[in-house]
């Protein structure tokens, strides 16, 4: 057994959870921090699903990204951080100041938390909402050395994630007193899910699977979040990982027809509803005029998101699951959990 501590915030998260699973399995004791301690059951419920029962090797902390109260208890005595609390703020209609504050001033947080607790390294869980924004198509993947463009046509979640990512490298050299520092960026994050409290990218799945009207002309990568996972530990324990970004992504970049094809063709009955037909640039514009989720997606229309983690393979050993993979992960989890919209009428 590994009597190391390591504290993973925003035990609720979909990558969170999955990042305590692993370090169950390699043997750390796991802190964790929940705005109410009165989610622990279902965080350990959720654990139990992906094959852990940790007792009293997993505890808890009240803490809160907009709040000083319970970060210097949650960080205490733990030699590695990991990193993955962000703020969501509800509705489609939240502000940018609603979105980048706390965003900036949760990561801060943590990081001055970490450091006077004499933490050895953070690794922070960004995204690549922080790397792909604001540009055009390029004519070569993205990577660890690019950053979103402010100044383009971004979503403030992206910036959220660009601003607080930025904020934090700041931190480490101006004040980090030795503090490390890793960033992960993961494209669409697929992969089992755990319970009904699952992250933004499954969504595109469950749409899918619940026989959405068709598939816009939007292209993404996806990743599976047990590799998410299983990069946040390289990235906590290998010293070539300081300073460093990893872009995380299974694959080349899929339309999503592509990604209702390898739904067809992987889990055939279950995937009796999934669309089979493009929709035409127009049809997506015009109902966005009346739906928010369609408004976000016209920007991104036939725009091409490359991404590369030949950087985390290379450094890191990193070998993640095919896209493929990690698509029909999600889909045989959603179905096992009772989450598609028929189960849950029947229910």
């Amino acid at each position: 057994m590994n009597d190391q501590t390591v504290l993973v915030t925003g035990g609720t998260g979909f990558i969170a959870q999955h990042c305590i699973l692993a370090l169950l399995s390699r043997g750390y004791r796991v802190r964790t921090t929940v705005r109410s301690l009165a989610r622990e059951a279902e965080v350990r419920s959720n654990l139990k699903t992906g094959g852990a029962e940790p007792g009293e090797r997993l505890s808890f902390v009240a803490a809160e990204l907009g709040d000083d109260r319970g970060w210097a208890e949650a960080a205490a005595g733990c030699v590695y951080v990991l990193h993955g609390a962000s703020p969501t703020p509800s509705g489609n209609q939240a502000s940018e100041e609603e979105w980048v504050k706390p965003a900036v001033d949760g990561n801060l947080r943590v990081l001055r938390a970490a450091r006077d607790a004499g933490v050895r390294r953070v690794v922070l869980t960004s995204a690549f909402g922080a790397i792909c924004a604001g540009h055009k198509s390029m004519n070569r993947p993205f990577d660890e050395t690019d950053w979103s463009d402010l100044t383009g046509d971004v979503w403030l979640y992206q910036k959220s994630k660009t601003l607080s990512e930025r904020a934090a490298w700041d931190f480490i050299a101006r004040e980090g007193r030795g503090l490390e520092l890793a960033a992960i960026n993961p494209v669409g994050v697929l992969g089992p899910v755990l319970g009904p409290d699952y992250s933004h990218s499954i969504r595109i799945i469950k749409n899918l699977l619940d026989g959405q009207p068709g598939c816009p002309k939007i292209n993404c990568g996806f990743v599976d979040v047990r590799d998410v996972a299983d990069l946040h530990l390289r990235a906590m324990i290998d010293p070539a990982a300081r300073g460093e970004r990893f872009l995380a992504t299974g694959g080349p970049s899929m339309w999503l027809i592509d990604v209702a094809n390898v739904l067809r063709q992987r889990i055939g009955e279950a995937a009796s509803k999934v669309p089979t037909r493009v929709l035409p640039n127009w049809l997506v514009r015009i109902a966005a005029r009346r739906d928010p989720m369609m408004k976000g997606i016209v920007p991104l229309l036939g725009v091409k998101m490359d991404s590369t983690s030949e950087k985390a393979i290379r450094m890191l050993g990193w070998t993640p699951r095919p896209q493929e993979e990690a698509i029909a992960a999600t889909a045989e989890s959603l179905i096992r959990l009772g989450l598609l919209r028929d189960s849950q009428a029947a229910a």
